[in-house]
């Protein structure tokens, strides 16, 4: 009874709510992690037999045996939107997990890089296909799956646009810098090359980026890459400092939070506010250190 229960949140999830392979496999080991804690140390056979307090013991039981605080968030959540789908569905009478509190996480504000770095990494030996890669990256603040999937098709020099699918299967419209645009232009001259002389290349010829022998880049292809460019500064820094710039540099520049949402694809304003706390911070670290030297 509770797998047909599962599976049907599942499914809601996957049709209703478009979510990831990912995200479906890391809710259904949270749900099912739980009911077997239910089992064994409760002997609940039945969900309508688990109350608040059950819940509140599993997430102790969590805590006390290392799981870090983000981890439980996402389990807890995965639990009460379980509960939540159930009552809402009238599988349940009583939600057992309302008023149910989670770990607070302290938010740390991510890596950024500066105008004048990103400029020194542009300016080093990169080839034409890493130039391209990343003037796109820093110039739309892309997910590193994004730019890996990016298809040739959804790539407009003509008007200057990319457009791509996020999370929840939601797509974007990302304008494109003039820099940017030059760099892929010339990068596509090279990319038609590839794919007229490869067996790869010709395989491959509806993604963008395509190394010299044809093959599509990977997500830990752009890692190493980001990290071996990091180097060139003296910082240690992944695809996600670029993201976390990109978002920077334009609210530092004056553009509006909601544009910078619509952007990266953010559900939520929420998420996008972290930027404008870099923004001060780095705001306040130039001041003092202007100030400092008088």
């Amino acid at each position: 009874m509770e797998e047909e229960l599962v599976s049907s949140y599942l499914n809601y999830l996957k049709y209703e709510r478009a979510l990831s392979k990912n995200t479906l496999d890391a809710y259904g080991r949270d749900i099912f992690s739980f009911l077997e804690h239910m089992r064994t140390v409760f002997k609940i056979e039945d969900i309508s037999l688990i109350r608040r307090t059950h819940i509140s013991s599993y997430n102790r039981f969590l805590a006390q045996g290392g799981i870090c605080p983000t981890s439980i968030v996402r389990k807890i959540a995965s639990i009460k939107g379980f509960f939540r789908y159930l009552c809402l569905n009238e599988k349940l009478k009583k939600n057992p997990s309302l008023a149910l509190s989670s770990p607070k996480i302290t938010k740390k504000l991510p890596k950024v890089i500066s105008i004048s770095e990103v400029e020194k990494l542009l300016a080093s030996h990169l080839n034409i296909m890493q130039k391209a890669l990343f003037e796109l990256f820093y110039a739309t603040g892309l997910r590193v799956s994004e730019l890996v999937n990016l298809e040739f098709k959804n790539t407009d020099l003509k008007t200057n646009i990319i457009r791509t699918m996020g999370k929840g299967s939601k797509e974007r419209i990302i304008p494109i810098g003039t820099k940017a645009k030059a760099a892929l232009k010339t990068y596509f001259k090279e990319r038609e090359i590839t794919i007229l002389t490869t067996d790869e290349g010709r395989k491959n010829e509806k993604y963008v980026f395509l190394k010299p022998d044809g093959k599509r880049i990977t997500r830990q292809y752009v890692y190493t890459f980001i990290h071996n460019l990091g180097k060139k500064i003296q910082k240690d820094i992944s695809p996600h400092t670029i993201r976390h710039s990109f978002a920077t540099h334009l609210l530092e520049n004056g553009a509006d939070l909601r544009v910078v949402q619509e952007l990266l694809g953010h559900s939520s304003i929420v998420t996008t506010q972290l930027y404008t706390h870099i923004s001060k911070k780095r705001l306040r670290e130039v001041y003092f250190s202007i100030n400092s030297g008088s």
